[in-house]
Formats: structure tokens, C-alpha cells, sequence
């Protein structure tokens, strides 16, 4: 069978199997064996468990439950609250004033979650109720926090650069350390866009609120107090060479269990809650990371990334329009499936591609992120969209539609990516270089 047959062959049987309601890993699996079975003469029971095995032994992927449980303990304590409580009193002059909370407040979650999803619902609860009630254009408030819920898959610790890290074996650190100025630009672009969509509609902006003096300001601040230890504990103890992604993630949870603790919102319920959410979580990303082991290994068996890869190259594309045709592969995709999904399905076949073009594996991850989340305020599949469904009632098109001037934000950010690579490359360089 030609490469081209067999190409076509396994993305039929993978659409027939997601149609059908299989579970990704196991449709995975399904066209990994489809792929072997195209090579008569590998043992393709032998490398289903062997990939499954190894795959599931991974020491960079412990960070990954521990970092999901903490969003989830964080997810049940009052630290949204504290931080509209913080924030709010610093942003009433700027154009937007309160709208910038959801910017602010999901940056801010985002440093101590990992998860979009977790940092859109967590601020949303507490945003959206408060901008509301003080007579804020919906569709600015709605929009704005879809938009700045995808924050939570780049800044770091990032649930989705774990999975990248252990799938393409690059360091988690570096990752983590190269999301944090893109992270920032995000953060800056989206606060630009308030700021000037306030100034051209001021008739849908309330009015004024009064002055808050500086020591009211500074009571107000003493709420960010929790927020601020715990980013130093999770994250400076990475970035002090003191522990590694899995052990900060460890100093995490018990952080966040302490701060719930001292806010009186962890009970045995509660704690049991949290526990029992994040083990079905883990448990889902790491039976779908094993499903793309078993695919990469029948990948590499049957030849087809390698093929595809010379084929690729034989077209002639240079890097920049390589990553074009990423991008909107990446856009379509993100209109059917979850942001982990797109990056476990597609790096068996797209690394070689990527290794073949020049591009740093660190630089493409962060790259990789944004288009992700970009995925996550694009309908049908859209989580972002969903946890807003869930909080406000509203149409799920209509809120897509509210989220699309973020949408092409990412996609502003992922020019600047291209066009400025140190962007996400000269921190981890220089940290780690000095280190």
C-alpha cells in the first residue's frame, strides 16, 4: 500500500471511530493497529503494550495530575474573590476600568491553574455577576473572558506544555520558562483591545466610579497577599533551580490546600471533591497520551511521518509558509477537538515536519499553544465557549461571537511569534545559559 493510500486510509478509520463515539485513546490505538497491520511482519500486540507501558512510566508526566489537582482546590476556595477584591481598585482610570479584571484576574489564576477551562470558570463566576450588576456591555464582558481564559494553557505551569514536553521529550522548565513573556504580550494585547473599544463606544461603558484613595487601594491589595505566595512557591521554586516541574507541582497542591484551608473552604467534601475531579482528569490525559505512544510507535514502524516529511519537503515550502499551512490545519482541527487532543493526534506526523524545517522544539511548543487557544473560543468544540454556556445561559454562537476580536488577537500573537522568535526564546536562553 502507497503512502498516500494508507494516509487516507487512517484518517478514515480515525473519523469513523471519533463518529462513533469511541474514546480518543482508544481510536488512536485502533489506527495504530490499522497502521501495523499494514506491516505484516511487525508484532503489533507486542508494540501496543509496550507503548502503552512506557508511555505511562513517564516521570515528567507526574506533574501533571498534582498541577490539576491544585486548579481544582483553587477551583473550590475563594481566590477568584480576592483577586476581583485586589485588582478592581487599580484598573477604575484606566479605559474599560473594570472589564480589565477578567485580563488581570485570569493572568493571574493562570500562574497558580494550568487549565483554560479552570481559569475561565473560576473568574467567570465572580466577574461577570459583579461587571453586570455595575452596567458593562455584555458581549465586552463575555468576550474579554474567553479571551483571556486561554491564558491558562500558556502561562505557566501549563497543563497542555507538560503533555507537549513529555510527547517531544523537550525539557518542561524550558517550556514553561519560554511561556511567560508570550504570556505577557497576550495579557497586554488584550488590555489594549479594552482600553480601545472602551474609547470608540463610550456610550456602552457605565459611569465613572469614584476615586478610590491610595490607603483604601492598598487594603484592597492585601487580598492578592494568598495569590502572590503561592505563584512564588509554585513557580519561583522552578525558575530558583530549587525544584523541578514535579516537585513545584507538589509544593503546589500543598500550598493550595493551606490557602483553602485558611479561607475555611476545604472540608472533607470538598477535599474529597477536588481529589476525585482531578483523578478523572489525569486519568483521561494519560489513557489519550498512551493512545498517541501507541500511534507515534506505529508511525515510526510503517514510515509515514518520515515519508510525509520528505514529501512535504519536496513541495518546496519554505519555514514561514510550512507554518501557514500549520496554522489553518491547527484551526480546522480546533473546531472538533479539545486543545490536548489536537497536540497528541497530530505530533507523531507533524514533529518530522517541524525537526525538518529548522524550527526550535521550544519556540514551536509555545507556538503550538496559541493556536490551541485559539481553538478554544472556536465553535462547535470550543471549552472556553462551553464554560461560558454554563455560567451565563447564553447561545454558544453567540458568545463565539463575542470571543472573535480576541480570536484574531492569537492570531496576531502567532505573527508576532514568527516574525520576533525571541519573544519566547531569549528568557529560557538566558536563564538557563546563566544557570
Amino acid at each position: 500500500m502507497g503512502v498516500f493510500e494508507l494516509s487516507i486510509l487512517l484518517v478514515v478509520v480515525m473519523l469513523a471511530a471519533l463518529a462513533l463515539g469511541l474514546w480518543i485513546a482508544f481510536s488512536l490505538s485502533l489506527v495504530a493497529l490499522v497502521a501495523l497491520a499494514s506491516k505484516p511482519a511487525i508484532p503489533a500486540a507486542q508494540v501496543l503494550a509496550t507503548s502503552f507501558w512506557s508511555s505511562s512510566i513517564s516521570w515528567d508526566l507526574t506533574a501533571l495530575p498534582m498541577f490539576i489537582w491544585m486548579g481544582e482546590i483553587l477551583f473550590r476556595s475563594k481566590l477568584s474573590e480576592n483577586m476581583f477584591i485586589g485588582i478592581s481598585p487599580f484598573v477604575r482610570r484606566l479605559p474599560g476600568r473594570l472589564a480589565h479584571v477578567n485580563v488581570l484576574g485570569c493572568a493571574v489564576f493562570a500562574a497558580v491553574s494550568g487549565s483554560s477551562a479552570a481559569t475561565t470558570a473560576t473568574i467567570g463566576k465572580i466577574s461577570l455577576p459583579e461587571l453586570q450588576k455595575r452596567g458593562y456591555d455584555d458581549r465586552l464582558a463575555i468576550g474579554s473572558l474567553a479571551g483571556s481564559g486561554t491564558l491558562g494553557l500558556l502561562i505557566p505551569p501549563s497543563i497542555i506544555l507538560i503533555v507537549y514536553g513529555a510527547a517531544v521529550e523537550e525539557s518542561i522548565a524550558r517550556l514553561f520558562v519560554a511561556g511567560v513573556i508570550p504570556g505577557i504580550v497576550l495579557a497586554v494585547l488584550f488590555m489594549g483591545y479594552v482600553m480601545v473599544w472602551a474609547l470608540m463606544n463610550p456610550d456602552k461603558m457605565p459611569p465613572p466610579e469614584e476615586r478610590m484613595p491610595w490607603p483604601a487601594k492598598l487594603r484592597a491589595a492585601r487580598s492578592l497577599i494568598p495569590v502572590v505566595l503561592l505563584i512564588a512557591g509554585v513557580i519561583g521554586s522552578i525558575y530558583g533551580g530549587l525544584a523541578s516541574p514535579t516537585e513545584a507541582a507538589v509544593v503546589g497542591v500543598a500550598l493550595s490546600l493551606i490557602l483553602a484551608r485558611a479561607q475555611g473552604a476545604l472540608s472533607w467534601l470538598t477535599f474529597r471533591e477536588g481529589l476525585m475531579a482531578a483523578t478523572v482528569t489525569s486519568c483521561m490525559i494519560a489513557f489519550i497520551l498512551a493512545g498517541a505512544a501507541v500511534l507515534t510507535t506505529a508511525m515510526g514502524f510503517t514510515g509515514l511521518p518520515r515519508q510525509l516529511a520528505t514529501w512535504i519537503g519536496d513541495l518546496g515550502l519554505s519555514p514561514m509558509m510550512l507554518l501557514a499551512a500549520l496554522t489553518l490545519l491547527f484551526i480546522a482541527l480546533g473546531c472538533f477537538l479539545d486543545g490536548i487532543s489536537m497536540v497528541v493526534l497530530t505530533t507523531a506526523v507533524i514533529m518530522p515536519l517541524v525537526v525538518a524545517a529548522g524550527f526550535d522544539l521550544v519556540w514551536f511548543g509555545i507556538y503550538l499553544v496559541i493556536v490551541v487557544e485559539m481553538a478554544q473560543i472556536t465553535p462547535p468544540v470550543g471549552f472556553n465557549l462551553f464554560v461560558i454556556q454554563g455560567l451565563t445561559g447564553r447561545n454558544l454562537f453567540s458568545i463565539a461571537h463575542a470571543a472573535l476580536p480576541f480570536f484574531f488577537l492569537l492570531m496576531a500573537m502567532v505573527v508576532i511569534l514568527a516574525v520576533f522568535p525571541d519573544v519566547a526564546l531569549w528568557l529560557p536562553r538566558t536563564m538557563f545559559a546563566a544557570g
